[in-house]
């Protein structure tokens, strides 16, 4: 069965990090993206990358998080470093082949 498989988020401290990992299973991923949905929030774009590995950010998190891709593994990554509090939301991953992860919460608190 194809599908996007997430892993890899949870609770950090403020200025922590952490890295989300996106698998495409079943399929050969696309283009991919991560998007956000915080607390009361609509879901939004805030990062992409493509096959060949150009990335874009939102201005919300770029110089702190990092998109990349394995596609020798078929997966995508999100490295989130300097974490801040507005940072807490369900991330979802996206292969613009039509699929969607999961989604998996982030929680940053003190």
């Amino acid at each position: 069965q194809a599908q996007l498989v997430e892993s890899g988020g949870g609770l950090v401290q403020p200025g922590g990090s952490l890295r989300l990992s996106c698998r495409a299973a079943g399929f050969t991923a696309n283009n991919m993206a991560w998007y956000r949905q915080g607390p009361g929030n609509a879901r939004a774009l805030i990062a992409y990358i493509t096959v060949g590995g150009a990335t874009n950010y939102a201005p919300s998190v770029e110089g702190r998080f990092t998109i990349s891709r394995d596609n020798t593994k078929n997966t995508m990554y999100l490295q989130m470093n300097s974490l801040k509090l507005e940072d807490t939301a369900v991330y979802i991953c996206h292969d613009f082949g039509g699929f969607w992860g999961q989604g998996i919460q982030v929680t940053v608190s003190s």
